[in-house]
């Protein structure tokens, strides 16, 4: 589904380049629920931004089901994120003055679905995530677990290929982080949704089925777990 081929990123601080990502290669095949794994610094969210073509790699190339994403327009590129990738972020990204349902729909205007039509598909998705009960609240008036659960609808009300989760525990406690793991493993095995998360939490890293580590910029180590 994902194939990166010797790709690298390289930032410039105060003029000096600073290598956040170093040659890297790998692939990911479809219903991966993958975890990258790093301290801070090692360049695992800059890797998940290229991935889902919210920045440009320096060298190096990423194709997206066979097409590379460097040949693409920015429009494009935006088409491309609109509907075949979900985003998930530790800050939730919510947008204050919606409503969760306001906020789960959000993504289905853009692609110009009918209001009726996307009222259904967001009242469902939020009861699928057991969050209906918050269709009518504000970011505001919501816990840190509930709003991150409205992201998560958010992100899968498209039914998008991929969903890429930049830290999606950090904000949250340990049972929190639990629950919502939960619920992104029933996502992943009953909508066949590929999940790729960074992250240097122990709940998410335990949850992973395939392991890739990332230091100062490189992969050293991928492994995958065996299921039984």
């Amino acid at each position: 589904m994902i194939k990166i081929e010797n790709l690298k990123k390289i930032y410039h601080d105060n003029g000096l380049p600073v290598k956040a990502l170093d040659n890297i290669s790998l692939e990911f095949q479809k219903g991966e629920f993958t975890v990258i794994a790093g301290s801070s610094g090692s360049g695992k969210t800059t890797l998940l931004n290229l991935i889902g073509a919210l920045d440009k790699p320096t060298e190096g190339k990423i194709l997206f089901e066979g097409e590379d994403l460097s040949l693409k327009s920015k429009s494009q590129l935006a088409e491309l994120r609109l509907y075949k990738l979900g985003f998930v972020f530790q800050a939730y990204n919510l947008i204050p003055v919606l409503t969760a349902i306001e906020n789960v729909e959000f993504t289905m205007i853009l692609m110009k679905i009918p209001e009726k039509e996307r009222r259904e598909r967001a009242y469902k998705i939020l009861e699928e995530l057991n969050v209906a009960n918050l269709a009518d609240k504000k970011p505001n008036e919501m816990s840190g677990g509930e709003q991150q659960r409205v992201a998560v609808a958010r992100a899968i009300v498209t039914n998008p290929s991929v969903v890429l989760a930049d830290e999606p525990t950090a904000n949250l406690d340990s049972h929190t982080g639990s629950q919502l793991m939960d619920l992104m493993e029933k996502l992943n095995r009953d909508r066949d949704i590929t999940f790729i998360f960074s992250t240097h939490d122990p709940i998410v890293i335990e949850r992973g089925r395939r392991h890739i580590t990332l230091r100062d910029g490189k992969v050293v180590s991928d492994t995958s777990k065996c299921l039984q």
